[in-house]
C-alpha cells in the first residue's frame, strides 16, 4: 500500500514498514478519538533529548481497527485516517504508521512483536504506551511485559496511567475513565458536551459539499449537504448547534472564507418528505454563498432536539426558524 501522507501536511503517514522513517520515539495503541487519555500516551515521546535530533515523533496503530479484523464486522471510527492526522499534527507528531492488522501480525507472540516490529522496523529510541496496553497473540503481552522485553535492547518505556474525571471535568462521574468507548456512547445520547469534555476538543465532522435536492432553499433555509468518509462514527440523529470552518485547498472558492462561522446541522433521514437515507446538512446563519466542492470542517457544541416528523413543510420550516433562534441565544452565551 503506497504512503498516504497529503499535500501540505507535515504528518509522514504510511501503512507500509518499507518506508517508516527512523529511528523512532514511538507510541503505540489504538488511538481512535484521539482524546485527552491518547494525548496523555503522545506527549512523551514529543519531548526530544538534547542529542536525539533526528528522531521522529511515531504514533503506531493498526488498519483495520483489531476489533473489526477479529470480529468480521466493519466499525465507523470517531477519527478517521485524514481526522486523525490533523488532530496529530497539531500535537506535533511527525510520523503515523498505519500496521495492516492481519493473519500474520495477530499470530506474532509478544517476543516476535517486540523483535519484528518495535526493533527491526521501527528502530524505537523509546516509547510510550498506556497502562492498559496489550499486544501479541491472544493479546498476551502487557504494558509492563512490553518494558522487560525491550530493556535488553536499552529502550525505556513510559507507561501512563489511565486518564480518569478530574475537577476540569464537570457533570462527569468521579473516577470515570476516558475512553473511546465511552465517548461512543456519549455522542450516541447526543450527550456532545460531555463528550466534548473527554475529547478535550469539539467533536468534529469533515466532510465535502455536494448536491442534494436542495429542499432548504424553497423553504428559505439553505443548507450545504456532507459527504463525509464512510467510515466516520455519526452521533445521534437530530439538530445540532455547530460551528462551521472552510479547511479546502486555497485554490476551491477563494473567495469565501469560513472560520467557526455558527450554524444548525441535522443528521436524520428527512422523514417529513419520506426521505430514503441519511444526509447531513448544515444551515449556516446569515451566510448565503455557494460552498459546493468545499471541505468544511463542522464541530458539534450542543444537542438542540431529536429528529421528528413534521405534518407540512409549513411546520417544518417554523420549527427550523425556532432551532436557529434557540443556537443564536446558545452561541451569545457559550465562552
Amino acid at each position: 500500500m503506497p504512503n498516504l501522507s497529503q499535500n501540505g501536511c507535515s504528518v509522514w503517514v504510511t501503512s507500509s514498514t518499507e518506508l517508516i522513517k527512523t529511528p523512532t520515539a514511538v507510541a503505540l495503541g489504538k488511538f481512535d478519538g484521539v482524546h485527552r487519555g491518547h494525548q496523555r500516551v503522545i506527549q512523551p515521546i514529543l519531548h526530544k533529548p538534547a542529542d536525539a535530533e533526528h528522531i521522529y515523533p511515531t504514533v503506531i496503530t493498526f488498519e483495520p481497527h483489531p476489533q473489526e479484523f477479529f470480529t468480521g464486522k466493519s466499525r465507523r471510527l470517531l477519527t478517521p485516517v485524514d481526522e486523525k492526522v490533523r488532530h496529530l499534527e497539531l500535537l506535533g507528531v511527525k510520523q503515523l504508521v498505519l500496521i495492516p492488522f492481519n493473519k500474520e501480525l495477530a499470530a506474532l507472540t509478544p517476543e516476535q512483536f517486540v523483535e519484528q516490529i518495535i526493533v527491526e522496523k521501527l528502530q524505537a529510541s523509546r516509547i510510550s504506551v498506556g497502562q492498559d496496553f496489550c499486544f501479541g497473540s491472544n493479546r498476551s503481552g502487557t504494558a509492563m511485559d512490553l518494558q522487560v522485553l525491550v530493556a535488553k535492547y536499552g529502550i525505556p518505556v513510559t507507561i501512563v496511567p489511565l486518564e480518569t474525571h478530574e475537577d476540569d471535568l464537570p457533570l462527569i462521574e468521579e473516577g470515570t475513565r476516558i475512553s473511546t468507548s465511552f465517548i461512543r456512547q456519549m455522542l450516541e445520547t447526543g450527550d456532545v458536551e460531555k463528550a466534548n469534555r473527554m475529547l478535550g476538543r469539539p467533536y468534529t465532522l469533515i466532510g465535502t459539499v455536494v448536491k442534494g435536492q436542495q429542499l432548504g432553499r424553497t423553504i428559505g433555509f439553505p443548507t450545504a449537504n456532507l459527504k463525509l468518509p464512510e467510515d466516520k462514527f455519526l452521533p445521534r440523529q437530530g439538530v445540532y448547534a455547530v460551528r462551521v470552518s472552510d479547511i479546502s485547498q486555497p485554490d476551491i472558492n477563494p473567495d469565501i472564507n469560513l472560520n467557526n462561522h455558527c450554524g444548525v446541522m441535522n443528521i436524520g433521514d428527512r422523514p417529513t418528505v419520506n426521505g430514503t437515507h441519511l444526509t447531513v446538512e448544515v444551515h449556516l446563519l446569515d451566510f448565503a454563498e455557494d460552498l459546493y466542492g468545499k471541505k468544511l470542517q463542522i464541530q458539534l457544541e450542543k444537542f438542540l432536539r431529536q429528529q421528528q416528523k413534521f405534518p407540512s413543510l409549513e411546520a417544518l420550516k417554523a420549527q427550523i426558524q425556532l432551532d436557529c433562534t434557540t443556537a443564536r441565544k446558545f452561541f451569545s452565551t457559550a465562552r
